[in-house]
């Protein structure tokens, strides 16, 4: 399954592939907003975006962001107890 993932632009590139730093829960990485940008790149600063394969692929509004966030951490919590449930159907 393939997943874009919310995260926030806190630093904008000066470099002529269009790189930004994007903060995902706390780890900041490079991702590329060349599919996003069509005007000025620092525009683009504390924008939330949904990144995908390294890619800032669309922008998005903060609540959105944040519930997305909420529910990838959920679904985190709910595979380890799946995967405690499983353990013990392996027994």
């Amino acid at each position: 399954m393939c997943l874009g993932v919310p995260g926030q632009i806190v630093e904008i590139g000066d470099s002529a592939l269009q790189l930004a730093t994007v903060d995902v829960c706390g780890v900041q990485r490079e991702v590329n907003i060349s599919l996003i940008c069509d005007q000025d790149p620092a525009e683009l600063l504390h924008k939330w975006v949904l990144v995908h394969v390294g890619f800032a692929m669309s922008i998005i509004d903060e609540e959105e962001a944040k519930e997305t966030q909420n529910a990838l951490l959920a679904m985190s919590q709910l595979e380890h107890e799946v995967g405690d449930f499983l353990g013990l159907n392996q027994r």
